[in-house]
């Protein structure tokens, strides 16, 4: 049996997937170019051990870009973590990440208008994810993200019922931008379109499903739990008050 990715396998694995729209290098920090692809496209990284005289130009670097400051901690930056803690900064969405061998999501096929490969993405599924509050900034990521990739457009009782999107990195795959409609909620179908994005991991090349969910978020966390995915790893964010 594989085992299991690192969470700082799946750092690398986030950076291809959800990609920023640029990055520059400022002392021990990667300023990323977000362009309104939120949080994640948008926080500085630190590839190396941070003092404080490291943080300014860091955060002037990011208010060029017209980006408030903001650092994504990850495991091993327990000691940035401390200094920005000291500087004034709040932990901000806590987030999990999850992974399993894909052969183990992928049992049964599910319905298939369930989860319908897409891609470029349709109309439809960009006003899905609008719904959801994920904008043009987060698809216009997708469209940067590495090859191969694809979305999924859900239609279930006659309706349009939810999108995602899976990209592929190296034999993992990843699920973003998972969004199932509120009136289509409660169905079911978010665990489909996670096995449906299995079963494409396979067909693909890959072995390995992952996905990421803010800590809070006590609905998509039951929902990887139970599709028998491990925790491997966490990370949030620091932003100043």
């Amino acid at each position: 049996m594989r085992r299991l990715p690192t969470a700082h396998r799946l750092y690398e694995v986030i950076e291809e997937t959800w990609p920023s729209a640029g990055r520059s290098r400022q002392g021990p920090f990667f300023i990323h170019e977000g362009q309104g692809g939120g949080k994640r496209v948008s926080a500085a990284v630190a590839r190396g051990p941070a003092e404080p005289g490291d943080i300014p130009p860091a955060e002037d670097a990011m208010r060029s870009l017209g980006q408030v400051p903001l650092f994504m901690i990850r495991e091993g930056d327990e000691a940035l973590d401390t200094l920005l803690d000291r500087l004034g900064y709040r932990v901000l969405d806590p987030v999990n990440m999850y992974a399993a061998p894909a052969e183990a999501i992928a049992t049964k096929r599910p319905p298939r208008t369930v989860a319908i490969p897409a891609w470029e993405p349709l109309r439809i599924m960009e006003e899905i994810w609008a719904d959801g509050g994920i904008g043009p900034g987060r698809v216009a990521v997708m469209h940067r993200a590495c090859e191969p990739k694809t979305g999924f457009v859900s239609r279930w009782r006659d309706s349009p019922a939810g999108a995602g999107f899976v990209a592929m990195y190296d034999g993992i795959a990843m699920v973003h931008a998972l969004e199932i409609l509120p009136f289509q909620r409660r169905e079911g179908l978010a665990r489909w379109m996670m096995q449906r994005a299995a079963f494409w991991t396979l067909e693909e090349g890959g072995h390995t499903l992952s996905v990421v969910c803010t800590r809070d978020n006590e609905g998509a966390n039951a929902l990887y739990a139970s599709l028998g995915m491990t925790l491997v790893g966490q990370y949030h964010y620091r932003q100043k008050t």
